[in-house]
């Protein structure tokens, strides 16, 4: 009767643990997915250091249009100097040599301003926001990986709980049944064989269940790493279908035109477009207009001071340098071609995703199904095979085996509940829309324009905005 109660009390318990992940959470110390989506946003360092370097690619546009402004440049300059002044001789003075001291000084300022210089400059602003727009979009592909990240740890999590108490749950039923072998043989129901049967099958549980804490203990220091915090007691997340499109070909239409790494891709050939014209311009005359004003003293015998001031222009034109700017052209235009060539491998690569992630989730929809009618079989099944074994119609293996069996489908449950969470942010990601705005985050969303426009037209300054 003890075995009997204990085989069913054990898979009861197993049943319940395999649907936790579908099951709400309640509690004020709860942890959603939500929640850990947003600590991801804000605090993930790999997500916040591609935000720096998308900052940091901002300043090549005010490099760039330097190019544009004047430059101005100063000097000055002292010297002591001794020069020997030798005196006329006339016919009654014979000439005299006598030491001048020069305490000479000179201050000049020079302007210069670009006239022409082949539209290097222009091409190079260009160039510059082509590549500000190429890191934006690199930054809108790691933030999507940061939350599909955020999410996988989170389920994981969620998983591994499951996965442990199944084990633990296992572990106890295995224990009844051991115990309970070991009252028949004492009585002689059964033989010594069982009882070693039951032993090595409750040493197997007691294996798997230290397999599944080490699992558990991986998957929570991944969730710091990623999230930034640790693992609370979390609640299941819910996949985002609303959010997908209706069907396998929307999917891949939307995610080649409007993925991240296909947009920066787009840039990237613009880039590259842009540095061809730019080696070109070398080929081409430039123009420039100076002036200079400059104020000396004492510099020479006889003049105490002397100021100057001049305006001109200045024009050059390269005719041979050796056939250095001719490699930079045929490099810059190989360089393009590449970029084009890559745009194609990208698009593939997203196509791959896509495919891949769309059929993940729609094996996941049918595993769930599957796995819920295999547990309910499964659970029937073990209860009549341990009936049967009490009169003798089935031996213990035949129990120990039904009893794996239902611990492997209440996993498979598990497993199955997590790749269906799992499979729909990844599609959503796959398409280009994994970020904080189209999940309606409760988060303040990082704009990186806002620093773009505030050092687009800087002149002079070493402070960056944020004070540093």
């Amino acid at each position: 009767m003890f075995f009997k109660q204990g085989m069913k009390q054990a898979a009861l318990a197993s049943l319940s643990s395999a649907f936790i992940l579908v099951a709400a959470g309640e509690g004020a110390s709860a942890q959603t997915l939500e929640q850990s989506l947003v600590a991801a946003y804000g605090s993930n360092a790999t997500l916040n250091t591609q935000r720096a370097a998308t900052r940091a690619s901002d300043e090549n546009v005010p490099r760039a249009l330097s190019g544009y402004r004047p430059t101005i440049e100063g000097s000055a300059g002292v010297a002591r100097n001794s020069a020997g002044v030798i005196t006329a001789a006339t016919p009654t003075n014979p000439s005299i040599t006598t030491n001048k001291v020069l305490n000479q000084s000179q201050l000049s300022i020079t302007i210069t301003q670009n006239l022409y210089n082949g539209f290097r400059t222009a091409n190079n602003t260009r160039a510059a926001e082509a590549e500000v727009r190429q890191s934006r979009e690199i930054l809108r592909q790691t933030e999507q990986q940061v939350l599909l990240d955020a999410v996988t740890a989170h389920m994981n999590v969620l998983r591994d709980e499951a996965l442990l108490q199944l084990q633990q749950q296992n572990l106890q039923a295995l224990g009844s049944q051991l115990k309970a072998a070991k009252d028949r043989f004492a009585v002689g129901e059964v033989t010594r064989t069982d009882t070693a049967l039951a032993e090595a099958a409750e040493a197997g549980g007691r294996s798997s269940l230290i397999q599944a804490q080490s699992a558990l203990e991986s998957s929570r220091a991944v969730y710091r790493q990623v999230i930034g915090l640790d693992p609370r007691k979390l609640t299941p997340g819910r996949p985002v279908d609303p959010l997908l499109p209706h069907s396998f070909n929307e999917a891949v239409l939307e995610g080649v035109d409007r993925h991240p790494a296909v947009v920066a891709a787009q840039y990237a050939i613009d880039f590259a477009a842009l540095q061809v014209k730019v080696a070109e311009g070398a080929l081409l005359p430039s123009v420039n207009a100076q002036g200079i004003l400059s104020r000396n003293n004492e510099p020479q015998i006889g003049i105490d001071r002397q100021t100057s001031a001049s305006v001109g222009l200045n024009a050059t034109a390269p005719v041979y340098q050796g056939g250095g700017e001719y490699a930079a052209v045929r490099q810059a235009k190989e360089v393009l071609g590449q970029t084009r060539i890559q745009m194609d491998v990208t698009r593939e690569q997203v196509r791959a995703m896509i495919v891949q992630f769309w059929s993940q989730l729609q094996a996941a929809k049918s595993s769930i199904q599957a796995a819920q009618t295999q547990v309910n079989a499964q659970r029937i099944a073990l209860n009549g095979i341990t009936e049967e074994y009490k009169v003798g119609q089935r031996t213990i293996t035949d129990v120990l085996n039904a009893q794996a069996q239902l611990v492997q489908a209440q996993s498979n449950l598990v497993n199955s509940q997590r790749d269906r969470v799992v499979a729909s942010y990844a599609v959503l990601g796959a398409i280009g829309h994994l970020d904080a705005s189209t999940l309606n985050l409760n988060v303040v969303t990082y704009d990186p324009q806002e620093h773009y426009h505030q050092v687009r037209d800087s002149w002079i300054g070493l402070r960056t905005p944020d004070g540093r």
